[in-house]
């Protein structure tokens, strides 16, 4: 009780600062009622909706809904907080500068006020209307990502080899058939050679992905579509019945994999031939610092060669960036996902920033280190706030090359 007590305080906070900037800016009671009916009703949804949600069915829709709003309402008042509390500290400065000078005029304050409240508004549009945008539009804003990556010990049949590397479908967020079918032929437009998968299929329970079969079915890889669990897999997230209950549901999320013609490696590793050559396909269990460990290296490398070129999937960056990137066998690239970019942040030239980036060193794209490079892809899907700002749903698709 004391949490949410503490919430609504934090709330309301930052909403009569907000209201401040309504306030000077016009007297209209309809407006400056609308304004807190907006607000309140926004923040009962969502208190209502996280305290009666049901944990033993998992993350449902409503609720991120609730959340997304939350956060549409929420992100300008933020700004306008910022703004308005610096504009009190100037005031409350000044007049205890005015208090020790021969100057007494106070005359500048209203104007002054009505100037920054509209500079305010002005400023706050532009996270109200990006989180509208990433509710609307981003989360399904498919971008294509293109890696040319270079290796000395690349087998010279596999010069050329492209991958098409996806990550955190979490189909029980998805909401837009159309918007999938497109992610879809968006990934079979690449051509790729192969197609990997890095975990996170469903938010909790297997149910989420039964009508999402029939599109994912669809991929084609010249060589194969292989895969691995997220930690979401694992069904850590629910309150369920029975540990039976729970078995069941991992056993049916591991089933979804052929059902749509991939092969789930767990802690096991393939290897793809060319011209007699070979480069080994490893793929993880989940890996992490922070969320499920069921993942074992060893295992999943046994019967590998330490010069095997090897391509290692695990769906957690940090698994990479704390036993893989100096492992004394050479995992020459790591494919992972599972941060989304926090599905907010700027990229743009000359800057890439994530608030994500303070938990994870490795959270979007290409990074190299010891001779190793990893991918971090930013997620076909959504979680939580069901929308995306800044950082898109991303299809990464690399191209191998021999270093001559």
């Amino acid at each position: 009780m004391f949490r949410w007590i503490v919430f609504v305080v934090v709330v309301l906070f930052v909403d009569f600062y907000a209201f401040q900037s309504i306030k000077t800016l016009t007297k209209s009671k309809i407006m400056l009622s609308l304004y807190w009916i907006f607000s309140i009703v926004i923040l009962v949804n969502f208190v209502y909706r996280l305290s009666t949600f049901d944990r033993s069915t998992g993350l449902s829709q409503i609720l991120m809904l609730s959340f997304g709003l939350l956060i549409l309402s929420f992100a300008p008042k933020i700004i306008a907080l910022v703004i308005l509390f610096g504009e009190d500290v100037f005031r409350v400065v000044k007049t205890g500068l005015n208090y020790f000078s021969t100057d007494t005029s106070t005359d500048f304050f209203p104007e002054r006020r009505a100037f920054v409240s509209k500079v305010t508004l002005g400023v706050a549009a532009i996270p109200f209307v990006s989180v509208l945008y990433g509710m609307m539009k981003g989360k399904y804003n498919y971008q294509v990502v293109k890696h040319t990556l270079f290796f000395d010990d690349l087998p010279s049949s596999f010069d050329g080899f492209k991958i098409t590397h996806i990550s955190d479908i979490h189909s029980g967020s998805f909401d837009n058939a159309d918007k999938i079918q497109h992610g879809i032929d968006l990934i079979n437009e690449q051509n790729s050679d192969v197609i990997l998968f890095t975990g996170d299929i469903v938010n909790n329970v297997a149910e989420e992905m039964d009508p999402w079969i029939p599109y994912f079915r669809q991929l084609k890889a010249k060589q194969g579509k292989f895969s691995v669990l997220g930690n979401h897999d694992y069904g850590e997230y629910v309150n369920w019945k029975s540990s039976e209950e729970k078995n069941r549901n991992f056993q049916a999320i591991k089933d979804i994999h052929p059902k749509i013609g991939f092969d789930l490696l767990l802690n096991q590793n393939s290897y793809l031939e060319k011209n007699g050559e070979k480069i080994a396909i490893i793929g993880m269990e989940n890996w992490g610092t922070r969320f499920k460990k069921a993942g074992d290296l060893q295992i999943a490398s046994k019967g590998l060669n330490k010069k095997d070129f090897k391509i290692l999937m695990s769906h957690d960056p940090s698994h990479w960036n704390t036993e893989v990137k100096s492992h004394d066998d050479n995992y020459q690239l790591t494919l992972s996902g599972h941060t989304h970019g926090m599905q907010f942040g700027i990229e743009i030239p000359g800057l890439k920033w994530s608030p994500v980036q303070y938990v994870y060193k490795q959270w979007a794209g290409i990074y190299e280190e010891f001779g190793r490079k990893i991918n971090v892809n930013r997620g076909f899907g959504f979680l939580a706030f069901p929308g995306r700002v800044g950082i898109w749903p991303e299809i990464s698709v690399i191209t191998l090359k021999k270093k001559i």
